[in-house]
């Protein structure tokens, strides 16, 4: 099985959820995403990554991705997170 890349993972997040903001880095197995989004309004965190969990379909269950570590926000969380 060839390693996704970075751009891949990123393209696959984008294509499933509407996201203001993505990043994705990574060594092909690992990842580790930043991701904005107006569809994680209202919901809680492990919520959140149910969402991008389900963008991802069987590529999670596949080992295809390892594992992914996220930071979720809001565009208003986001926004905060800029300021500081």
């Amino acid at each position: 099985m060839t390693a996704m890349t970075a751009e891949e993972l990123q393209a696959l997040i984008a294509a499933g959820l509407p996201c203001t903001h993505c990043a994705v880095e990574g060594d092909g197995r690992h990842w580790y995403a930043t991701l904005v989004s107006s569809a994680f309004e209202g919901l809680r965190a492990i919520q959140r990554h149910q969402r991008v969990y389900a963008t991802l379909g069987n590529r999670i269950t596949s080992g295809e991705v390892h594992a992914l570590s996220m930071k979720t926000f809001t565009p208003a969380e986001w926004a905060v997170t800029q300021e500081t």
